[in-house]
């Protein structure tokens, strides 16, 4: 029968610390549009190929593929600026980890202006039957109101 491996026998990965949703979020706070790509209406997604010394600093950040006019060196900075949390190694070794990371660039949505809507709404009021079974003639209301957008 074998024996189970422990935990400290195994090699540890980095992590963004936070978690994948920190991550994008620092992305969305980081990136900056290039122009050259706006001009164009280009949208589209960069892979980045990183190194991450022992010290959880990103050393080298190269883009895989992407759509040209400026996303490459965009996604290349934003990813040099990342740090990862290294836990602790098994031994003395300083390990160097690679990480694929996709960036993705969209154009913003221009905001259009909401078309003004009127609203209109109606009340009606009629009273419920009296003890003899008949409602008073002329004791009904209706109100309509029209509010401005």
């Amino acid at each position: 029968m074998r024996r189970e491996k422990k935990d400290k026998h195994f090699i540890k990965k980095p992590y963004y610390e936070g978690g994948p949703n920190a991550m994008k979020a620092f992305v969305s706070k980081e990136l900056r549009y290039p122009p050259e790509a706006a001009q164009a209406n280009v949208e589209g997604t960069v892979v980045v190929r990183c190194s991450i010394a022992h010290t959880g600093a990103v050393s080298r950040a190269d883009a895989i593929s992407g759509p040209g006019y400026g996303c490459e060196e965009e996604a290349c900075r934003i990813v040099s600026q990342m740090k990862f949390k290294v836990p602790k190694q098994p031994g003395k070794g300083k390990i160097i980890f690679h990480k694929t990371i996709k960036i993705h660039f969209r154009l913003p949505n221009p905001q259009q202006p909401e078309a003004p809507s009127a609203a209109t709404f109606q009340y009606q009021y009629q009273p419920t039957a009296t003890r003899s079974g008949q409602p008073k003639p002329g004791t009904g209301y209706e109100y309509t109101i029209d509010l401005p957008s």
